[in-house]
């Protein structure tokens, strides 16, 4: 029997989120976020107790466990408190708004996020993860609640005075005037020094014994790994493809990469990539097979082909959802411990495989009899380079590879009757706008058609089943409901997807969906001063303008993928007007690239494409063609990043095409030229044209 199954259940019942289920039979009288309970909370002069996080949050988990669960703490909320539950991943405008008011109360932040305000919104005290009992300098909620209330009653003044100050700061913060810039249209872009700059920044906290930045937690930032790679190809600087490369390969043969199933793990807990965080978020494994795909055209090393390949392979495996969309998460926990699922044994995996292969599989993956996990236990980590543990074992590099692969899919088989981690099946615009765009560049770089089928189904999927009856992007799907209005990174990652399916697919129904979108962000997001706005919503949380943030966090800005597809859907459509909104929004954030560029590495990957001629290929050709294909194989062999791709398709068949209204000046081309025939410009100017993907390979890489 589920241990709910005998619970009164809270308000929360009614509600769509895998994460405000979890907590629907708590004894916490919880409310959604609503006006119905900030009505309550001044009808009974009641501060609210908010907490927000996320369904595959551990620290969530442990809360919930310790304390929302527990009848003794629910009596004091339930007394004194109107208490809200909040989705960060449903409601990320609110999650911006009250981390931000932690962050700037206590110095730090994280989930859970603990947030008492007043009946108008307005934060007063802010924490992270609170236990029951107070220990080691945290405030347990049996001690702070109580204490909460004796203030909120004899110093009410001086709360309400608090709380007005904060939101007044937090106004300041979000609303501040950019020091020394006046955005004008005839100012400079910000100069080439700033991509030194954030170069500078991350060589200098490059771990060269492990790979990745600083010591420990390490997390992936793929992110940042891109941005190097492009560096590279802008400067020439091998260390910065060396620190990109070298980085990815620590994680591929690391803890935080699961070694059976694949996919990356949140986080890694120590320096060297081997006890993660288990969770895993799908953005993470679109944005770590972007730069491992980026690695391998840059580099041409095959083992950043498999590690986007496996990334890729349990995207379709794990998180795919009938209807054609991906879902958000796996947890970290199962049988009510973090990392279960994933951890070994020497004596299990000799069971399964044999002494003899099972010894062999134990050393490769570094499992021993004291574990590097909790209970004797290991997680799974390479150890060893291949190619000198074959010597060691006296096999060959290929008899070693078969062993190990006819060994995973044994440990995997048998992994499979444990007890899986909850997996968060709500489908979010934004992650699945980047996933697309990975799949569809793993097509292309790759060769492998399933990604780019998959990419097309998820963007019909989304286009077609979670689009509003007013015409507008939704952000969330689960069990057939569509909720929540997008948000900036919403219409920002499915427009910069929809670009990478177009140039993999040659649909031009793809290059204008993501015009269309980006044309919504001008519509409703784009201030005109230099900002965009996270949220279109006519909520009012505390008076407090949702401003898109330039800062990346575990995914790239939504501010700074919005103006990279103001830039190249500008230049790919000859559109000036939304390449000089582009221009005006990043020239609006010299002031905060100059203070942390490496902060900003989405930001630094926009400017550089700024910076650079305008590069232009046009393919012309029967779609679907071998001669066609073999043109388009050519332009992915090499990173290209500044390279804007479009097809012109001839033959009686074209003429309806869509690609003609966009991209009007594709109808010269068109009549230019008979066959299959490519043309390459370069800052306004044109080569002849080539006709033979050999040619095209030479003038592209020559």
């Amino acid at each position: 029997m589920n241990r709910n199954d005998e619970k009164k259940a809270n308000r929360l019942i009614d509600e769509n989120s895998p994460y405000l289920l979890q907590h629907a039979h708590n004894p916490v009288d919880w409310y959604p976020w609503g006006e119905e309970a900030f009505q309550k909370a001044k009808d009974e002069d009641k501060p609210v107790f908010l907490s927000i996080g996320y369904s595959t949050c551990h620290w969530c988990h442990v809360m919930e466990k310790e304390s929302f669960e527990d009848q003794e703490v629910a009596d004091l909320l339930n007394k004194d408190f109107v208490s809200i539950k909040v989705d960060r991943e449903e409601r990320p405008d609110l999650d911006q708004i009250y981390m931000t008011a932690c962050q700037a109360m206590t110095g730090q932040g994280g989930w859970p996020l603990t947030v008492f305000l007043t009946a108008e919104k307005k934060p007063f005290f802010a924490a992270t993860y609170l236990p029951k009992h107070s220990r080691q300098g945290i405030n347990g909620l049996l001690d702070l609640l109580p204490k909460l209330v004796e203030i909120w009653g004899k110093e009410r003044e001086r709360i309400e005075q608090s709380a007005h100050e904060i939101t007044e700061s937090l106004k300041k913060h979000v609303e501040r005037d950019l020091p020394g810039v006046e955005v004008t249209e005839n100012q400079k872009l910000p100069s080439k020094n700033l991509l030194n700059k954030g170069y500078r920044q991350l060589a200098g906290s490059y771990d060269d014994v492990y790979g990745g930045f600083g010591r420990a937690p390490k997390f992936p930032a793929p992110h940042q790994l891109s941005y190097l790679i492009g560096y590279w190809k802008c400067t020439g600087s091998e260390q910065a493809l060396g620190m990109a490369v070298n980085t990815l390969k620590a994680m591929h043969r690391g803890g935080i990469f699961d070694q059976l199933g694949y996919g990356i793990h949140r986080y890694s807990v120590d320096r060297e990539w081997l006890l993660p965080h288990f969770e895993k978020m799908l953005y993470d494994q679109a944005t770590t097979a972007n730069a491992a795909l980026d690695a391998y055209q840059a580099s041409g090393d095959q083992e950043m082909a498999d590690f986007a390949g496996k990334i890729l392979h349990y995207v379709l495996t794990d998180l795919s959802s009938p209807e054609g969309g991906f879902y958000s998460a796996e947890d970290a926990d199962s049988e009510g411990e973090e990392g279960t699922f994933y951890v070994w044994s020497p004596d299990e995996i000799i069971a399964l495989l044999g002494s003899e292969n099972g010894q062999l599989v134990v050393e490769y993956f570094g499992v021993t009899e004291k574990g590097n996990f909790e209970k004797g236990k290991s997680v799974l980590h390479r150890v060893h380079e291949d190619k000198a543990f074959a010597d060691k074992k006296g096999i060959s590099t290929a008899d070693l590879e078969k062993i190990i692969e006819q060994s995973r899919l044994v440990l995997l088989q048998a992994r499979t009757k444990r007890e899986r981690p909850f997996r968060d099946d709500k489908i979010i615009t934004a992650w699945n706008g980047m996933i697309i765009g990975a799949l569809a560049r793993g097509t292309a770089v790759l060769g492998d058609s399933r990604y780019a089928e998959a990419a097309a189904r998820a963007a019909d999927f989304i286009m077609e089943k979670m689009v509003s009856e007013e015409n507008m992007l939704c952000r969330i799907y689960r069990l057939g409901e569509k909720t929540v209005p997008a948000f900036l990174e919403d219409y920002a990652f499915m427009a910069q997807g929809l670009v990478e399916l177009y140039r993999t697919t040659f649909n031009s129904r793809r290059l204008e969906q993501a015009y269309l979108l980006t044309l919504t962000i001008d519509r409703l997001l784009n201030r005109g001063d230099g900002k965009l706005l996270f949220s279109a919503s006519a909520e009012n949380i505390a008076g407090l303008p949702v401003i898109a943030e330039s800062y990346d966090g575990a995914m790239p800005s939504g501010l700074s993928v919005s103006i990279a597809n103001y830039l190249k859907l500008g230049r790919l459509i000859r559109q000036d007007s939304l390449v000089e909104k582009g221009e005006a929004l990043l020239r609006a954030q010299v002031d905060m690239l100059e203070r942390y560029p490496n902060g900003h590495t989405a930001l630094l990957a926009a400017l550089n494409y700024a910076l650079g001629p305008p590069e232009e290929l046009v393919i012309a050709g029967e779609k679907g063609s071998e001669a066609v294909e073999q043109m388009a194989a050519s332009v992915s062999k090499k990173f290209l990043p500044h390279l804007d791709l479009l097809f012109c398709p001839v033959g009686k068949s074209s003429n309806s095409d869509i690609i003609f209204e966009m991209c009007p000046f594709l109808k010269e081309t068109k009549a230019a030229g008979k066959g299959t025939f490519a043309q390459y410009c370069r800052d306004m100017q044109c080569l002849k044209p080539v006709t033979t993907a050999e040619d095209l390979e030479t003038l592209l890489l020559g």
